[in-house]
């Protein structure tokens, strides 16, 4: 089964780390899933044998009213049914980097608009902060972009 609770797939990680596997980890909303998610995914899955994709819990999810559109457990599925997806887990924390603690993946992939290594939340900057502290590698798609925010306020919101 390719959708894991978090502890689990950090067993899942050791036991693929000892076999000499190169684990690599994404991690964040992925909410509507849209092509720029799976290009992302795809690429990152390239940088080693195993990929596992993280989510931000409902929660968490700071990207307005209304959002997430769609709930944790149907993003997580989503993801899974991505060939390119070895495993996905839903994270526990608001951000990435008690799940990269816990995790340990070799490499932590992100997309291209974070390579600067800033972005309005600062996640980005603590992110990169723990990544150097566990030994992991950060490494940046350089796919298509797009926003998911964008796309909403551009094609689903009615001007009234």
């Amino acid at each position: 089964m390719k959708q894991v609770d978090i502890e689990e797939l950090s067993n899942i990680i050791n036991n693929l780390k000892r076999q000499g596997k190169t684990v690599v980890m994404c991690h964040g909303c992925f909410d509507l899933m849209h092509p720029g998610h799976i290009k992302h995914f795809q690429a990152a899955k390239k940088e080693g044998d195993v990929l596992v994709v993280t989510i931000t819990p409902d929660i968490y999810v700071d990207k307005g009213d209304g959002r997430p559109a769609y709930s944790q457990d149907l993003r997580a599925d989503s993801i899974a049914a991505l060939e390119c997806v070895d495993y996905v887990a839903i994270n526990k924390w608001a951000t990435a980097e008690n799940t990269l603690r816990l995790l340990k993946p070799n490499i932590y992939v992100k997309g291209r608009e974070f390579e600067n290594l800033e972005d309005k939340t600062g996640k980005i900057q603590k992110e990169f902060q723990v990544v150097n502290e566990i030994g992991c590698k950060m490494n940046f798609t350089h796919e298509i972009v797009f926003s998911s925010t964008k796309l909403i306020n551009k094609y689903f919101k009615k001007n009234e």
